[in-house]
């Protein structure tokens, strides 16, 4: 098949000046360190080949991803030898990879550092377990020779309650400084978005936003300064006049209670437009609101087009994807209402 497809029916837009500055604006928050870049799982669901350019043109040159499998992508766009892998290595072959492409690992574990070491070591980072019990070597063990061995570049941990005034943050930070003192390594890093606004004792050397880079706000000292990133339409694939009585999707959740003209909008539960996202909601066209009627299916949802009666199929809705907005996210996270986003939606 050469034919070109036709144009999708939903569009996902990523205000690209909004990324850089958003970077920018972490880096100088990060004052004397310089910061990083969390791009795991598809840059959060906006897309690698979008955001990571744009990250690398305005200054970055760290990245962070999770998996083996995402070093490829991001390569595409800068040097391996800038990008880590947070869960480190689980097997020969993982270690065979890094020393090929020269991805660096992040060692979680005494059994991941004598893999590393087992595949001929050398330059990597490590993680240090200061209480959000995940990854990371225990405090105890920072001196065990096995860990003495690894050339470490960057010696690494996670806050786990940035995002609130714990008492946990000053304690992981202190935890973090001990440890640092014991293990020989060249960089530290500690903070990530919401740990950024904590202030310059959190930033070491090397912050690793995420969140905030792609508009959400963490914490209430972001506010004002981290700008909305995505944006997302959809368009009406039907419309219809419901007489009264009549049951809109699945099990009939919303019955009409007069005649009512509705929409059959393209966008679903696969594209990331969950279904707890239907109830109490709406979809809008410029000021006007769309309830939602009824369950989300996986590939449609309708609204009621009381407040907009003259559009038809082929109009543009607009999807809210606010991830600063608590009341529209329900239940949702702003890190699940970017991360659930659909392979069918991505950047133009």
């Amino acid at each position: 098949m050469n034919e070109a497809a036709p144009p999708p029916t939903m569009r996902l837009t990523v205000d690209r000046e909004a990324l850089a500055a958003n970077w920018r604006a972490l880096d100088a928050l990060s004052g004397a360190a310089s910061a990083g870049a969390a791009v795991k799982a598809d840059c959060y669901g906006l897309g690698v080949d979008t955001c990571v350019p744009l990250l690398r043109d305005a200054g970055c040159e760290a990245f962070f991803v999770a998996h083996w499998s995402e070093v490829a992508a991001v390569a595409r766009h800068v040097p391996p030898s800038q990008i880590a892998v947070l869960h480190g290595p689980l097997s020969p072959a993982d270690c065979a990879y890094a020393h090929s492409t020269g991805a660096l690992p992040v060692i979680n574990s005494r059994e991941q550092a004598a893999l590393w070491l087992a595949s001929g070591g050398g330059r990597c980072h490590l993680m240090v377990d200061t209480g959000i019990n995940r990854l990371g070597i225990a405090p105890s063990e920072a001196n065990e020779p096995i860990i003495a061995a690894l050339d470490i570049d960057m010696l690494m941990s996670h806050l786990a309650s940035a995002d609130e005034d714990s008492a946990m943050n000053p304690r992981q930070r202190d935890a973090f400084t001990t440890v640092a003192a014991v293990i020989p390594h060249r960089r530290r890093s500690l903070a990530n978005s919401a740990g950024i606004a904590l202030g310059k004792d959190y930033a070491f050397d090397l912050t690793r936003p995420g969140i905030a880079l792609y508009g959400g706000v963490p914490r209430a000292e972001l506010a004002g300064i981290i700008r909305p990133v995505v944006g997302i339409e959809a368009a009406i694939l039907q419309c219809r006049t419901l007489a009264a009585g009549d049951g809109v999707g699945y099990n009939s959740t919303f019955t009409a209670p007069e005649a009512m003209r509705v929409a059959t909008v393209s966008i679903g539960y696969a594209d990331g437009f969950l279904r707890l996202r239907g109830p109490g909601n709406a979809l809008f066209h410029k000021d006007c609101r769309l309830p939602i009627l009824g369950k989300v299916s996986m590939d449609m949802v309708v609204v009621d087009l009381s407040a907009a009666p003259d559009l038809v199929a082929g109009d543009w809705l607009g999807v809210p994807w606010d991830i600063t907005d608590c009341a529209q996210q329900n239940i949702l996270s702003p890190y699940e209402l970017l991360t659930t986003i659909g392979q069918r939606l991505r950047p133009g």
